[in-house]
């Protein structure tokens, strides 16, 4: 069944929710316009139960929605609770949030993208139907997130195919917590490590970091041949990161890329416009 169009108080306001791997990205529209972004843990059974009952953007708790007072009253009356548009690469989340009553499900079946896999991901497929939609396609799109992802579309509008690795926090982690000798790393670095390392903790950074970028170079190379005009997009919590980093190592590469956070976002309100 499809979603009913956002309709609501203040122009069609309106909540798009993304559940991430490891957190939940919210954002605020009114209409077609994103007034405002922001980040919160996942939810447990209970609080997302107590989260249903709330019928106004009043009942709110600040922590749950930051914007301003302005969207929780307006002169002296309580907004009503508007539509939740929720997009899921979470089922345990998923199935908590699909008993909120204000929560409509955004499905695969309503992205237009031809040539689409039973189990493409919704978060890449939105990423990459929003990056069509606002840079034209053919596009690449790339999710420096929990997870390093590759997304491409051609330009008839098709699902290109892809890649899926694990991201550059979850390298990190993974090696020092499964290698009894080896010191877990952060991964804010400045520069870049000595790519023949002296010591541990830069011999990790080095085999990471270097083989990652090589990694996103040869991909983007590849993908350049088959589509020379084509557009490259970035999103995900280590975008600027990795961006920095081939900004050093590959600095060609590097100028090529649009760095755009709110690409689901974008392929939802292209989704909901649609309908």
């Amino acid at each position: 069944m499809k979603p009913p169009r956002p309709r609501g108080h203040r122009e069609n306001l309106w909540l798009a929710l993304e559940i991430g791997n490891s957190r939940l990205h919210w954002a605020l529209f009114i209409g077609q316009t994103l007034n405002q972004t922001w980040d919160t843990d996942h939810f447990s059974e209970s609080s997302t139960q107590k989260l249903a009952q709330c019928q106004t953007l009043a009942d709110l708790p600040p922590e749950i929605f930051p914007p301003s007072q302005k969207f929780r009253q307006i002169d002296g009356k309580n907004v009503p609770h508007p539509p939740i548009f929720l997009a899921s690469v979470v089922p345990q989340q998923t199935a908590l949030w699909q008993t909120h009553p204000h929560v409509r499900v955004i499905t695969l079946e309503q992205i237009p993208l031809l040539k689409m896999y039973p189990t493409l991901g919704i978060d890449r497929a939105l990423a990459l139907w929003g990056a069509g939609k606002t840079w034209g396609f053919p596009i690449l799109v790339i999710d420096a997130g929990t997870a390093l992802t590759f997304t491409s579309g051609d330009a008839n509008e098709s699902f290109g195919g892809g890649a899926i690795l694990p991201g550059l926090g979850l390298q990190f982690t993974t090696l020092g917590q499964n290698t009894g000798q080896l010191p877990q790393l952060e991964t804010e670095i400045i520069s870049l490590p000595p790519r023949f390392a002296m010591n541990t903790a830069e011999a990790i950074q080095s085999g990471i970091i270097y083989t990652l970028l090589a990694g996103i170079k040869d991909f983007i190379t590849d993908w350049s041949q088959l589509f020379p005009e084509g557009k490259i997009v970035i999103k995900g919590g280590d975008r600027n990161l990795l961006v920095n980093y081939l900004k050093f190592q590959f600095p060609e590469i590097a100028a090529r890329l649009i760095v755009e956070p709110n690409l689901i976002f974008w392929g939802m309100r292209e989704i909901l416009n649609s309908l």
